[in-house]
């Protein structure tokens, strides 16, 4: 199955909206993400429009989506710029950089590369910034969360010595790709 890999569009927040709750509705989510399907499927309308068109402007947010032809999302990721002292996800942000969020992809689309195609735009995205420059791209998971894992050091990230705790989960580890050597 062919899939473009591209940015969320603000007006796609319904689509975005069901994507995340079904993201939820694995039976990792309680490991995987910072918030239940109670609590997503409880926010108004606005909420949704709101993060949807945040990450499509792309300023300090983005949303990457995997496009099946038919129009079908079979996964997303996003990135969050964490400026150096942000304390948006953890501990304060020691230098420029991104943090890759919300990875998913649909149960019967895994193993097709997705995931994969998915970090690639993020990454990308990430090297790109240049108002100043990332310096790493960071990315969180639980530690009984082998099939994370995996994916992670699949796509280049190894493990940053950091070991929890963030928002309620002292079993987070902590992973993170450095910058590359310009022109890499």
């Amino acid at each position: 199955m062919e899939h473009m890999i591209r940015r969320v569009r603000a007006e796609e927040w319904a689509k975005a909206r069901e994507l995340r709750l079904e993201a939820l509705r694995d039976p990792l989510a309680p490991i995987a993400f910072y918030e239940s399907y109670e609590q997503a499927a409880e926010q108004p309308d606005s909420f949704w429009q709101e993060r949807t068109t945040n990450a499509a402007a792309g300023a300090d947010v983005v949303q990457f989506v995997a496009e099946a032809a038919d129009g079908r999302w079979d996964g997303t990721a996003s990135v969050l710029v964490e400026h150096e002292g942000s304390t948006r996800i953890g501990k304060p942000a020691p230098m420029e950089q991104t943090h890759v969020v919300g990875v998913f992809v649909r149960q019967e689309a895994r193993g097709s590369g997705l995931a994969e195609a998915l970090f690639r735009a993020a990454l990308e995205w990430s090297w790109a910034l240049d108002s100043p420059p990332v310096e790493r791209v960071r990315l969180l998971f639980h530690s009984d969360n082998t099939r994370a894992a995996g994916l992670y050091r699949k796509v280049g990230f190894v493990p940053s010595g950091a070991v929890g705790p963030v928002p309620d989960d002292e079993m987070a580890v902590e992973y993170e790709i450095r910058r590359p050597p310009q022109g890499v």
